[in-house]
């Protein structure tokens, strides 16, 4: 059996969920006693939904604080988020926005805090970045956030599609436990159990609650808002990405690579878990039939890629991360991965 080395366990210090939660981010940020200068990063769109208030309220608690607009997951924009003195960082954003903040606070050392305008990925609350470098994304070992401000009245009025991919990006934990407990079970790698059972019922609360998440929105925002927060959580107790990130967000990853027009992320992480747990003769049927009441992708078609491309991506997905062990193991033929994704209808 292999021996895990000590690893650090990091988790926010402050979590606020609810309506209008967001007036609270200059208490907030004096509470933890993060310093004097702000910088908040948020993106063009997102500046309108929440950056300037967030940089107003900031000011009327006694901050200094500037704004910096990032326009993507590069590193040309966490490089623009690290100019300028700052105590502490603001991700006032999606996804995109939070991984470029989360990472120029990781490189200038300050503490970063959460401001999410939309629940389409459980980097809310996790370590990792996703970065663009040398046209392909990578996950990179970031600053987790010192507190996590979500508001549901702004969470709830994001368009649906982003919705949709945040369940799809928890519903995927499903398969990342699997793969996880299949490296336990076949190569004696370290299996955190409570780690492991939190990214599960992050999961397992979306699958067990689809009508209430596909019937009301804002009681849908909250479970899911939650399940995120839990699961990011969940990599910050393992020390790794391996309870919500296995052989579906290698594929994922390998369709950025391969598709010229790649879908959200969260979305072609719901498609590969139902892929993926074929694989692992798990009840992949399941998994698709919720996706399908929640209004999320779960072919190829509805991602808007073309087969073609879906096919490459399976075949080369198991070389995104060589050192990660899953179902995919050493990949698929062309034929196989042709096979997987007819059989469950993903093609």
């Amino acid at each position: 059996m292999k021996k895990r080395d000590a690893h650090k366990i990091t988790l926010p210090r402050v979590i606020l969920r609810g309506d209008g939660v967001i007036d609270k981010v200059g208490e907030v940020c004096q509470s933890l006693e993060l310093g004097k200068n702000a910088i908040v990063v948020t993106g063009p769109t997102t500046r309108k939904v929440a950056g300037d208030r967030v940089a107003s309220l900031l000011k009327s608690s006694g901050f200094a604080s500037q704004i910096v607009i990032s326009k993507g997951a590069n590193e040309e924009n966490v490089e623009a988020a690290k100019k300028g003195d700052a105590d502490f960082i603001v991700g006032v954003g999606g996804g995109s926005v939070n991984d470029v903040a989360k990472l120029a606070a990781s490189d200038k050392n300050v503490p970063f805090v959460s401001v999410p305008t939309s629940a389409a990925n459980d980097g809310i609350a996790s370590s990792r970045s996703s970065i663009k470098r040398a046209g392909s994304k990578t996950s990179i070992e970031a600053e987790t956030p010192i507190a996590v401000i979500a508001d549901i009245e702004i969470l709830s009025k994001s368009p649906h599609r982003y919705f949709a991919a945040g369940c799809g990006d928890v519903i995927s934990n499903y398969t990342s436990v699997l793969d996880w407990k299949l490296a336990h079970k076949e190569k004696g790698e370290y299996y955190g159990v409570y780690a492991g059972e939190l990214a599960w019922m992050s999961s397992n609360s979306i699958l067990s609650n689809v009508e209430l998440m596909a019937s009301d929105r804002i009681e849908g925002t909250k479970l899911l808002i939650e399940a995120l927060i839990s699961s990011g959580v969940s990599m910050g107790i393992a020390g790794s990405t391996r309870p919500a990130s296995g052989s579906e967000h290698m594929f994922s990853h390998a369709l950025e690579v391969v598709a010229p027009k790649p879908a959200l992320h969260g979305e072609q992480c719901g498609v590969g878990t139902i892929m993926m747990a074929f694989l692992h003769q798990a009840d992949w049927e399941g998994i698709k039939n919720a996706l399908e009441r929640l209004k999320a992708p779960t072919t190829a078609k509805e991602l808007g890629i073309e087969p073609e491309h879906l096919i490459k991506a399976l075949t080369v997905a198991h070389n995104i991360r060589p050192g990660r062990y899953t179902i995919l193991r050493d990949g698929l033929s062309a034929e196989k991965a042709e096979h997987v994704a007819r059989k469950t209808g993903v093609i």
